[in-house]
Protein backbone atom coordinates (compact mmCIF):
# COMPACT_ATOMS: atom_id res chain seq x y z
CA UNK A 1 0.00 0.00 0.00
CA UNK A 2 1.70 3.33 -1.31
CA UNK A 3 1.89 5.73 1.78
CA UNK A 4 0.12 9.41 0.73
CA UNK A 5 1.30 12.14 2.82
CA UNK A 6 -0.39 15.62 2.61
CA UNK A 7 2.01 18.21 2.68
CA UNK A 8 0.45 21.80 3.55
CA UNK A 9 1.40 24.63 1.23
CA UNK A 10 -0.24 28.00 -0.15
CA UNK A 11 -0.58 29.22 -3.71
CA UNK A 12 1.68 32.02 -3.13
CA UNK A 13 4.24 29.57 -1.98
CA UNK A 14 4.27 26.92 -4.39
CA UNK A 15 7.16 25.86 -5.64
CA UNK A 16 6.04 26.27 -9.57
CA UNK A 17 3.86 28.97 -9.45
CA UNK A 18 5.06 31.05 -12.02
CA UNK A 19 7.08 28.21 -14.22
CA UNK A 20 3.77 26.46 -14.61
CA UNK A 21 1.40 29.15 -15.46
CA UNK A 22 -2.16 28.67 -15.72
CA UNK A 23 -4.12 26.50 -18.41
CA UNK A 24 -7.10 27.69 -19.37
CA UNK A 25 -9.89 24.84 -20.00
CA UNK A 26 -10.28 24.11 -23.42
CA UNK A 27 -7.30 25.77 -24.70
CA UNK A 28 -5.68 24.01 -27.56
CA UNK A 29 -2.31 23.85 -29.11
CA UNK A 30 -2.46 26.66 -30.88
CA UNK A 31 -3.05 28.47 -28.64
CA UNK A 32 -0.23 27.87 -26.67
CA UNK A 33 3.59 28.88 -27.34
CA UNK A 34 5.57 26.42 -29.87
CA UNK A 35 8.44 24.81 -28.49
CA UNK A 36 8.23 26.09 -24.97
CA UNK A 37 10.99 25.26 -22.62
CA UNK A 38 10.54 22.04 -20.35
CA UNK A 39 11.73 24.12 -17.61
CA UNK A 40 8.75 26.81 -18.52
CA UNK A 41 11.91 29.91 -18.91
CA UNK A 42 12.86 30.94 -21.91
CA UNK A 43 16.22 30.95 -23.17
CA UNK A 44 16.45 34.89 -23.09
CA UNK A 45 15.14 34.83 -19.56
CA UNK A 46 17.26 32.02 -18.44
CA UNK A 47 20.84 33.58 -19.42
CA UNK A 48 19.28 36.64 -17.27
CA UNK A 49 18.64 34.69 -14.69
CA UNK A 50 22.21 33.18 -14.55
CA UNK A 51 23.26 36.75 -14.49
CA UNK A 52 21.63 38.22 -11.61
CA UNK A 53 22.44 34.95 -9.75
CA UNK A 54 25.70 35.51 -10.21
CA UNK A 55 25.75 39.09 -9.14
CA UNK A 56 24.32 38.68 -5.89
CA UNK A 57 26.72 35.12 -5.31
CA UNK A 58 29.63 37.66 -6.50
CA UNK A 59 27.91 40.45 -3.37
CA UNK A 60 27.93 37.47 -1.21
CA UNK A 61 31.54 36.73 -1.15
CA UNK A 62 32.28 40.50 -1.49
CA UNK A 63 31.03 41.18 1.67
CA UNK A 64 31.99 37.65 3.49
CA UNK A 65 35.61 38.96 3.25
CA UNK A 66 35.12 42.60 2.98
CA UNK A 67 35.64 42.44 7.12
CA UNK A 68 39.03 40.54 6.14
CA UNK A 69 40.41 43.27 4.23
CA UNK A 70 40.19 45.77 7.37
CA UNK A 71 41.20 43.17 9.85
CA UNK A 72 44.27 45.17 10.96
CA UNK A 73 41.92 48.12 11.99
CA UNK A 74 39.18 46.14 13.33
CA UNK A 75 41.55 44.60 16.00
CA UNK A 76 43.23 47.62 16.51
CA UNK A 77 39.94 49.53 17.35
CA UNK A 78 38.50 47.03 19.47
CA UNK A 79 41.90 45.67 20.64
CA UNK A 80 41.13 41.99 20.32
CA UNK A 81 43.77 39.44 20.05
CA UNK A 82 44.34 36.78 17.04
CA UNK A 83 41.76 34.05 19.10
CA UNK A 84 38.89 37.03 19.10
CA UNK A 85 39.38 37.99 15.29
CA UNK A 86 39.13 34.54 14.05
CA UNK A 87 35.59 34.55 15.66
CA UNK A 88 34.15 37.29 13.11
CA UNK A 89 34.48 34.79 10.65
CA UNK A 90 34.00 31.66 12.55
CA UNK A 91 30.37 33.03 14.13
CA UNK A 92 29.23 33.91 10.73
CA UNK A 93 30.26 30.03 9.15
CA UNK A 94 28.22 28.66 12.34
CA UNK A 95 24.69 30.71 11.36
CA UNK A 96 25.20 29.91 7.94
CA UNK A 97 25.95 26.52 8.22
CA UNK A 98 23.16 25.05 10.85
CA UNK A 99 20.92 27.56 8.98
CA UNK A 100 21.82 25.90 5.34
CA UNK A 101 19.48 22.90 6.24
CA UNK A 102 16.72 24.76 6.88
CA UNK A 103 16.89 26.69 3.49
CA UNK A 104 17.66 23.48 2.15
CA UNK A 105 14.43 21.80 2.96
CA UNK A 106 12.04 24.83 2.36
CA UNK A 107 14.32 25.08 -1.73
CA UNK A 108 13.17 22.05 -2.21
CA UNK A 109 9.35 22.36 -1.41
CA UNK A 110 8.65 26.11 -1.54
CA UNK A 111 9.12 28.96 -4.70
CA UNK A 112 12.83 29.62 -4.01
CA UNK A 113 12.61 33.12 -5.49
CA UNK A 114 10.71 34.14 -2.90
CA UNK A 115 12.80 32.81 -0.25
CA UNK A 116 16.13 33.88 -1.68
CA UNK A 117 14.51 37.66 -2.22
CA UNK A 118 13.34 37.53 2.10
CA UNK A 119 16.65 36.22 2.97
CA UNK A 120 19.13 38.78 0.44
CA UNK A 121 16.76 41.34 2.17
CA UNK A 122 17.10 40.40 5.66
CA UNK A 123 21.11 40.24 4.85
CA UNK A 124 21.50 43.93 3.67
CA UNK A 125 19.82 45.46 6.73
CA UNK A 126 22.08 43.41 9.25
CA UNK A 127 25.25 43.92 7.56
CA UNK A 128 24.13 47.56 7.35
CA UNK A 129 23.57 47.78 11.30
CA UNK A 130 27.18 45.81 11.95
CA UNK A 131 28.87 48.99 10.88
CA UNK A 132 27.56 51.37 13.32
CA UNK A 133 28.73 48.93 16.51
CA UNK A 134 30.51 51.32 19.32
CA UNK A 135 34.08 50.06 19.90
CA UNK A 136 32.81 48.98 23.46
CA UNK A 137 30.73 46.30 22.30
CA UNK A 138 32.52 43.71 20.29
CA UNK A 139 30.14 41.17 21.28
CA UNK A 140 27.48 42.89 19.35
CA UNK A 141 29.63 43.00 16.12
CA UNK A 142 29.99 39.34 16.39
CA UNK A 143 26.09 39.20 16.94
CA UNK A 144 25.07 40.67 13.76
CA UNK A 145 27.78 39.01 11.84
CA UNK A 146 26.18 35.69 13.30
CA UNK A 147 23.03 37.11 11.42
CA UNK A 148 24.56 37.83 7.85
CA UNK A 149 24.83 34.23 7.76
CA UNK A 150 20.85 33.81 7.66
CA UNK A 151 20.42 36.32 4.45
CA UNK A 152 23.49 33.74 2.89
CA UNK A 153 22.20 30.55 3.95
CA UNK A 154 18.88 31.23 2.22
CA UNK A 155 20.67 32.02 -1.15
CA UNK A 156 23.74 30.04 -1.29
CA UNK A 157 21.60 26.22 -1.13
CA UNK A 158 19.01 27.08 -3.46
CA UNK A 159 20.97 29.02 -6.28
CA UNK A 160 22.82 26.34 -7.98
CA UNK A 161 19.62 24.26 -8.08
CA UNK A 162 17.98 26.85 -10.02
CA UNK A 163 20.39 26.83 -12.76
CA UNK A 164 20.01 23.07 -12.99
CA UNK A 165 16.81 23.16 -13.47
CA UNK A 166 17.16 25.61 -16.48
CA UNK A 167 20.58 23.98 -18.18
CA UNK A 168 21.75 20.12 -18.27
CA UNK A 169 24.93 18.39 -19.22
CA UNK A 170 27.92 20.61 -20.33
CA UNK A 171 25.63 23.58 -20.70
CA UNK A 172 24.93 23.36 -17.14
CA UNK A 173 28.80 23.09 -16.42
CA UNK A 174 29.60 25.94 -18.57
CA UNK A 175 26.70 28.52 -16.56
CA UNK A 176 28.05 26.68 -13.63
CA UNK A 177 31.46 27.90 -14.04
CA UNK A 178 30.17 31.70 -14.37
CA UNK A 179 28.36 31.26 -11.14
CA UNK A 180 31.17 30.30 -9.32
CA UNK A 181 33.79 32.98 -10.94
CA UNK A 182 31.50 35.22 -8.52
CA UNK A 183 33.44 33.53 -5.48
CA UNK A 184 36.82 34.36 -6.31
CA UNK A 185 36.48 37.46 -7.94
CA UNK A 186 33.87 38.44 -5.19
CA UNK A 187 36.27 37.62 -2.57
CA UNK A 188 39.03 39.35 -4.04
CA UNK A 189 36.66 42.04 -4.37
CA UNK A 190 35.75 42.29 -1.00
CA UNK A 191 39.51 43.11 0.00
CA UNK A 192 40.12 45.51 -2.44
CA UNK A 193 36.78 47.57 -1.73
CA UNK A 194 37.54 47.18 1.70
CA UNK A 195 40.90 48.49 1.56
CA UNK A 196 39.93 50.79 -0.80
CA UNK A 197 37.12 52.20 1.22
CA UNK A 198 38.81 52.27 4.36
CA UNK A 199 41.78 54.84 2.64
CA UNK A 200 39.33 57.09 1.31
CA UNK A 201 36.65 57.47 4.34
CA UNK A 202 39.90 56.87 6.87
CA UNK A 203 37.30 54.88 8.71
CA UNK A 204 36.69 51.04 8.49
CA UNK A 205 33.43 51.28 9.03
CA UNK A 206 32.40 52.82 5.81
CA UNK A 207 34.00 49.59 3.91
CA UNK A 208 30.84 47.68 5.47
CA UNK A 209 28.35 50.14 3.89
CA UNK A 210 28.93 49.35 0.21
CA UNK A 211 27.69 45.82 -0.22
CA UNK A 212 24.23 46.32 1.63
CA UNK A 213 22.71 49.28 -0.95
CA UNK A 214 23.85 46.78 -3.91
CA UNK A 215 21.57 43.83 -1.84
CA UNK A 216 18.78 46.04 -2.20
CA UNK A 217 19.26 46.01 -5.58
CA UNK A 218 19.97 42.63 -6.16
CA UNK A 219 16.13 41.79 -4.36
CA UNK A 220 14.63 44.30 -7.32
CA UNK A 221 16.69 42.41 -9.73
CA UNK A 222 15.44 38.77 -8.03
CA UNK A 223 11.57 40.03 -8.14
CA UNK A 224 11.49 41.35 -11.37
CA UNK A 225 13.85 39.49 -13.68
CA UNK A 226 14.33 36.41 -12.13
CA UNK A 227 11.33 33.27 -12.87
CA UNK A 228 11.13 30.40 -11.05
CA UNK A 229 12.07 27.26 -13.45
CA UNK A 230 10.24 23.89 -13.37
CA UNK A 231 11.98 21.59 -10.66
CA UNK A 232 13.09 18.82 -12.87
CA UNK A 233 11.40 18.96 -15.25
CA UNK A 234 14.05 19.50 -18.20
CA UNK A 235 15.61 16.36 -17.15
CA UNK A 236 12.21 14.25 -16.81
CA UNK A 237 12.05 11.13 -18.57
CA UNK A 238 8.86 10.01 -20.26
CA UNK A 239 8.49 6.62 -17.93
CA UNK A 240 8.33 8.13 -14.76
CA UNK A 241 7.82 10.79 -12.76
CA UNK A 242 9.97 12.47 -9.95
CA UNK A 243 7.92 12.32 -6.29
CA UNK A 244 9.18 14.43 -3.33
CA UNK A 245 10.81 11.96 -0.19
CA UNK A 246 10.41 13.08 3.36
CA UNK A 247 13.71 14.48 4.73
CA UNK A 248 14.45 11.95 6.66
CA UNK A 249 14.58 9.61 3.39
CA UNK A 250 16.37 12.23 1.34
CA UNK A 251 19.03 12.34 3.94
CA UNK A 252 19.24 8.29 3.94
CA UNK A 253 19.86 8.10 0.50
CA UNK A 254 22.16 10.80 0.37
CA UNK A 255 24.25 8.99 3.27
CA UNK A 256 24.64 5.91 1.00
CA UNK A 257 25.71 7.89 -1.99
CA UNK A 258 29.81 7.65 -1.77
CA UNK A 259 30.69 9.91 -4.60
CA UNK A 260 28.38 12.84 -2.72
CA UNK A 261 29.74 11.88 0.50
CA UNK A 262 33.56 11.60 -0.47
CA UNK A 263 33.43 14.64 -2.62
CA UNK A 264 31.98 16.60 0.42
CA UNK A 265 34.81 15.69 2.66
CA UNK A 266 36.84 16.51 0.04
CA UNK A 267 35.51 20.08 -0.46
CA UNK A 268 35.64 20.26 3.25
CA UNK A 269 39.30 20.66 3.16
CA UNK A 270 38.88 22.88 0.43
CA UNK A 271 36.86 25.23 2.71
CA UNK A 272 39.59 24.88 6.10
CA UNK A 273 42.01 26.45 3.54
CA UNK A 274 40.14 29.01 2.11
CA UNK A 275 38.60 29.92 5.11
CA UNK A 276 42.25 30.10 6.60
CA UNK A 277 43.76 32.16 4.11
CA UNK A 278 40.88 34.21 3.41
CA UNK A 279 41.19 35.39 7.22
CA UNK A 280 44.41 35.72 7.94
CA UNK A 281 46.80 36.15 4.67
CA UNK A 282 46.35 40.36 4.56
CA UNK A 283 47.40 40.31 8.31
CA UNK A 284 50.35 37.76 7.68
CA UNK A 285 51.59 39.24 5.16
CA UNK A 286 51.14 42.67 7.49
CA UNK A 287 52.91 41.37 9.98
CA UNK A 288 55.83 40.00 7.67
CA UNK A 289 56.17 43.34 6.40
CA UNK A 290 56.43 44.38 9.83
CA UNK A 291 58.94 42.11 10.47
CA UNK A 292 61.36 42.01 7.46
CA UNK A 293 60.49 45.44 5.91
CA UNK A 294 60.57 47.43 9.01
CA UNK A 295 56.69 48.94 8.14
CA UNK A 296 55.22 50.89 10.88
CA UNK A 297 53.02 48.65 12.96
CA UNK A 298 49.17 49.67 13.41
CA UNK A 299 49.20 51.76 16.62
CA UNK A 300 46.24 53.84 15.59
CA UNK A 301 44.36 53.25 12.58
CA UNK A 302 43.38 53.61 10.01
CA UNK A 303 46.12 51.15 9.40
CA UNK A 304 47.81 50.05 6.38
CA UNK A 305 45.61 48.15 3.82
CA UNK A 306 48.43 47.57 0.54
CA UNK A 307 48.69 43.74 1.21
CA UNK A 308 44.66 43.79 2.13
CA UNK A 309 44.93 45.40 -2.02
CA UNK A 310 47.36 43.08 -3.65
CA UNK A 311 45.99 39.88 -2.13
CA UNK A 312 42.69 40.87 -3.53
CA UNK A 313 44.09 41.62 -6.94
CA UNK A 314 46.14 38.07 -6.86
CA UNK A 315 43.01 36.42 -5.61
CA UNK A 316 40.52 38.03 -8.46
CA UNK A 317 43.05 36.86 -10.84
CA UNK A 318 43.76 33.38 -9.89
CA UNK A 319 39.96 32.62 -9.40
CA UNK A 320 39.09 33.09 -13.07
CA UNK A 321 42.38 31.25 -14.42
CA UNK A 322 41.19 28.48 -11.71
CA UNK A 323 37.95 28.57 -12.22
CA UNK A 324 37.64 28.73 -16.42
CA UNK A 325 41.01 26.17 -16.17
CA UNK A 326 39.41 23.63 -14.03
CA UNK A 327 36.15 23.31 -15.90
CA UNK A 328 38.19 23.39 -19.45
CA UNK A 329 40.48 20.71 -18.33
CA UNK A 330 37.68 18.87 -16.98
CA UNK A 331 36.15 18.97 -20.16
CA UNK A 332 38.86 17.62 -22.11
CA UNK A 333 39.14 15.10 -19.61
CA UNK A 334 35.58 13.76 -20.19
CA UNK A 335 36.81 12.64 -23.54
CA UNK A 336 38.98 9.87 -22.02
CA UNK A 337 37.37 9.03 -18.92
CA UNK A 338 33.62 9.51 -16.81
CA UNK A 339 36.06 10.05 -13.94
CA UNK A 340 37.69 13.26 -15.06
CA UNK A 341 35.87 15.69 -12.51
CA UNK A 342 37.00 14.06 -9.18
CA UNK A 343 40.41 13.29 -10.42
CA UNK A 344 40.70 17.21 -11.77
CA UNK A 345 39.71 18.20 -8.21
CA UNK A 346 42.04 16.22 -6.59
CA UNK A 347 45.13 16.87 -8.97
CA UNK A 348 44.05 20.52 -8.05
CA UNK A 349 44.33 20.43 -4.51
CA UNK A 350 47.58 18.26 -3.99
CA UNK A 351 48.96 20.91 -7.04
CA UNK A 352 48.43 23.62 -4.26
CA UNK A 353 49.51 22.17 -1.30
CA UNK A 354 52.97 23.10 -1.63
CA UNK A 355 52.47 26.28 -3.19
CA UNK A 356 50.72 27.21 -0.27
CA UNK A 357 53.65 25.90 1.82
CA UNK A 358 56.14 28.10 0.13
CA UNK A 359 54.33 31.07 0.61
CA UNK A 360 54.46 30.62 4.12
CA UNK A 361 58.10 30.03 4.34
CA UNK A 362 59.01 32.13 2.04
CA UNK A 363 57.10 35.16 3.64
CA UNK A 364 60.40 36.34 5.59
CA UNK A 365 62.81 35.96 2.50
CA UNK A 366 61.46 37.45 -0.22
CA UNK A 367 57.83 39.06 -0.62
CA UNK A 368 57.85 38.83 -3.96
CA UNK A 369 58.21 34.92 -4.00
CA UNK A 370 55.75 35.14 -1.58
CA UNK A 371 52.91 36.62 -4.04
CA UNK A 372 53.80 34.37 -6.56
CA UNK A 373 53.27 31.21 -4.85
CA UNK A 374 50.13 32.36 -3.17
CA UNK A 375 48.83 33.23 -6.98
CA UNK A 376 49.92 29.68 -7.69
CA UNK A 377 48.30 27.96 -5.03
CA UNK A 378 45.21 29.98 -5.04
CA UNK A 379 45.05 29.10 -8.74
CA UNK A 380 45.38 25.36 -8.61
CA UNK A 381 42.88 25.59 -5.33
CA UNK A 382 40.30 27.20 -7.07
CA UNK A 383 39.70 24.66 -9.44
CA UNK A 384 37.61 22.59 -7.36
CA UNK A 385 34.45 25.10 -7.39
CA UNK A 386 32.22 24.86 -10.59
CA UNK A 387 33.44 21.32 -10.69
CA UNK A 388 32.50 19.97 -7.40
CA UNK A 389 29.25 21.90 -7.45
CA UNK A 390 28.52 20.08 -11.00
CA UNK A 391 29.26 16.32 -9.21
CA UNK A 392 26.85 17.21 -6.53
CA UNK A 393 23.93 17.92 -9.16
CA UNK A 394 24.43 14.87 -11.65
CA UNK A 395 24.59 12.59 -8.71
CA UNK A 396 21.36 13.49 -6.78
CA UNK A 397 18.46 13.85 -8.47
CA UNK A 398 16.66 16.80 -8.81
CA UNK A 399 14.03 16.65 -5.73
CA UNK A 400 17.35 16.07 -2.92
CA UNK A 401 19.38 18.66 -4.68
CA UNK A 402 18.18 21.73 -2.26
CA UNK A 403 18.83 19.04 0.80
CA UNK A 404 22.33 17.98 -1.15
CA UNK A 405 23.35 21.43 -1.07
CA UNK A 406 22.23 21.58 2.31
CA UNK A 407 24.34 18.52 3.90
CA UNK A 408 27.21 19.63 1.95
CA UNK A 409 27.07 23.40 3.17
CA UNK A 410 26.93 21.98 6.40
CA UNK A 411 29.53 18.94 6.81
CA UNK A 412 32.05 21.53 4.79
CA UNK A 413 31.75 23.86 6.84
CA UNK A 414 31.42 22.24 10.01
CA UNK A 415 34.84 20.57 9.80
CA UNK A 416 36.31 23.31 7.86
CA UNK A 417 36.00 27.03 7.42
CA UNK A 418 33.36 27.56 10.74
CA UNK A 419 36.51 26.29 12.81
CA UNK A 420 39.62 27.07 10.51
CA UNK A 421 39.99 31.07 11.35
CA UNK A 422 39.28 30.58 15.29
CA UNK A 423 41.64 27.56 15.15
CA UNK A 424 44.70 29.06 13.30
CA UNK A 425 44.01 32.51 15.50
CA UNK A 426 44.23 30.15 18.51
CA UNK A 427 47.05 28.27 17.72
CA UNK A 428 48.93 31.85 17.13
CA UNK A 429 48.21 32.93 20.21
CA UNK A 430 49.69 29.66 21.79
CA UNK A 431 52.92 29.73 20.11
CA UNK A 432 53.30 33.13 20.32
CA UNK A 433 56.17 33.46 23.63
CA UNK A 434 56.13 36.62 23.47
CA UNK A 435 54.68 39.97 22.59
CA UNK A 436 57.48 41.28 20.04
CA UNK A 437 56.79 41.92 15.93
CA UNK A 438 58.52 38.65 15.86
CA UNK A 439 56.57 36.16 17.39
CA UNK A 440 53.73 38.11 16.34
CA UNK A 441 54.53 37.02 12.66
CA UNK A 442 56.24 33.83 13.38
CA UNK A 443 53.18 31.76 15.44
CA UNK A 444 51.03 32.80 12.84
CA UNK A 445 53.34 31.66 10.08
CA UNK A 446 54.02 28.11 11.86
CA UNK A 447 50.06 28.09 12.51
CA UNK A 448 49.22 28.95 8.70
CA UNK A 449 51.59 25.58 7.68
CA UNK A 450 47.84 23.56 8.60
CA UNK A 451 46.42 24.47 5.43
CA UNK A 452 49.48 22.70 3.09
CA UNK A 453 48.28 19.08 4.90
CA UNK A 454 44.63 19.41 5.29
CA UNK A 455 44.83 20.01 1.34
CA UNK A 456 46.84 16.51 0.60
CA UNK A 457 43.98 14.75 2.89
CA UNK A 458 41.39 16.78 0.51
CA UNK A 459 43.12 15.37 -2.52
CA UNK A 460 43.36 11.97 -1.09
CA UNK A 461 39.26 12.50 -0.87
CA UNK A 462 38.59 13.07 -4.52
CA UNK A 463 41.06 10.33 -5.76
CA UNK A 464 38.37 8.22 -3.69
CA UNK A 465 35.38 9.46 -5.31
CA UNK A 466 36.62 8.89 -8.73
CA UNK A 467 35.90 5.04 -7.83
CA UNK A 468 32.86 5.41 -7.24
CA UNK A 469 31.57 8.30 -9.61
CA UNK A 470 30.21 6.21 -12.79
CA UNK A 471 28.28 4.16 -10.46
CA UNK A 472 26.15 6.84 -8.83
CA UNK A 473 26.08 8.93 -12.00
CA UNK A 474 23.73 5.88 -13.84
CA UNK A 475 21.76 5.80 -10.83
CA UNK A 476 21.11 9.64 -10.85
CA UNK A 477 20.18 9.25 -14.38
CA UNK A 478 18.32 6.19 -14.23
CA UNK A 479 16.32 7.17 -11.08
CA UNK A 480 13.29 5.85 -10.98
CA UNK A 481 10.90 6.00 -7.33
CA UNK A 482 10.02 2.95 -5.80
CA UNK A 483 6.82 1.39 -4.88
CA UNK A 484 7.43 2.17 -1.30
CA UNK A 485 7.87 5.59 -1.57
CA UNK A 486 5.36 8.10 -0.17
CA UNK A 487 3.33 10.84 -2.73
CA UNK A 488 3.19 13.98 -1.54
CA UNK A 489 -0.18 15.37 -2.42
CA UNK A 490 -0.72 19.13 -1.29
CA UNK A 491 -3.72 19.61 0.98
CA UNK A 492 -4.44 23.44 -0.97
CA UNK A 493 -2.60 25.47 -3.53
CA UNK A 494 -1.30 24.31 -6.69
CA UNK A 495 -1.91 20.11 -7.08
CA UNK A 496 0.33 17.63 -7.50
CA UNK A 497 0.36 15.50 -11.09
CA UNK A 498 0.19 12.06 -9.67
CA UNK A 499 -0.54 8.94 -12.02
CA UNK A 500 -3.43 7.23 -10.88
CA UNK A 501 -1.83 4.25 -11.33
CA UNK A 502 0.72 5.13 -8.38
CA UNK A 503 -1.77 5.78 -6.20
CA UNK A 504 -4.53 2.65 -6.47
CA UNK A 505 -2.08 0.18 -5.52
Amino acid sequence: QTQVVTHDTTPFFSDDSEAEGSEEPGAGPSQRREEEPASGVSSLRAVFTVIVLCFINLLNYMDRFTVAGVLPDIEQYFGINDGKSGLLQTVFICSYMFLAPVFGYLGDRYNRKMIMSVGIGFWSIVTLASSYTPKEYFWLLLLTRGLVGVGEASYSTIAPTIIADLYIKERRTQMLSVFYFAIPVGSGLGYIVGSKVDDLAGDWHWALRVTPALGLVAVVLLLFVVKEPKRGAIEARPEHTLQRTSWLGDMKALCRNPSFVLSTFGFTAVAFVTGSLALWAPAFLFRAAVFTEGRPPCVKGPCDTSDSLYFGIITVVSGILGVASGAEVSRRLRLRTPRADPLVCALGLLLSAPFLYLAIVFAQASPIATYVFIFLGETFLSMNWAIVADILLYVVVPTRRSTAEAFQIVLSHLLGDAGSPYLIGVVSDSLKQTDSYLWQFRSLQLSLLTCSFVAVGGGAFFLATALFIEKDRQRATNYAPSDDEPIVVPKSGRSTRVPVSSVLI
